[in-house]
């Protein structure tokens, strides 16, 4: 069982930018993938982020690539999103997600946090 808690959402000017944070429990950290969604109001869920377990291994949406970077650390077992220059559409609750399929996480991963609100203000 795995429990993860965002933490980082907030208000911010386009333009600006956030880092979110997502802490995961247990000792078995490095053997999930890992990622980031995103829902907008009216819109279905959408990857935005995933990283494999060992860091390597990363892939973004194509609405994000050059501004976003997902990173994990897996000796304090969280993984982040450094966002940058946020644009209005980024506006969303962000879930951070784990598999111990790199596949999987990106379809219908086993585990989510309760989600972070991001609003980006024009």
């Amino acid at each position: 069982q795995v429990q993860l808690v965002e933490s980082g959402g907030g208000l911010v000017q386009a333009g600006g930018s956030l880092r979110l944070s997502c802490a995961a429990s247990g000792r078995t950290f490095s053997s999930y993938g890992m990622g980031w969604f995103r829902q907008a109001p009216g819109k279905e869920r959408e990857l935005v982020a995933a990283i494999g377990g060992s860091g390597i291994a990363t892939s973004y949406a194509n609405s994000v690539k050059g501004r976003f970077t997902i990173s994990r650390d897996n000796a304090k077992n969280t993984m982040y999103l450094r966002m940058n220059s946020l644009k209005p559409e980024d506006t969303a609750v962000y879930y951070c997600a784990a598999d111990n399929s790199f596949l999987q996480l990106k379809f219908a991963p086993a585990y989510w946090g309760q989600g972070t609100q991001v609003t980006v203000s024009s």
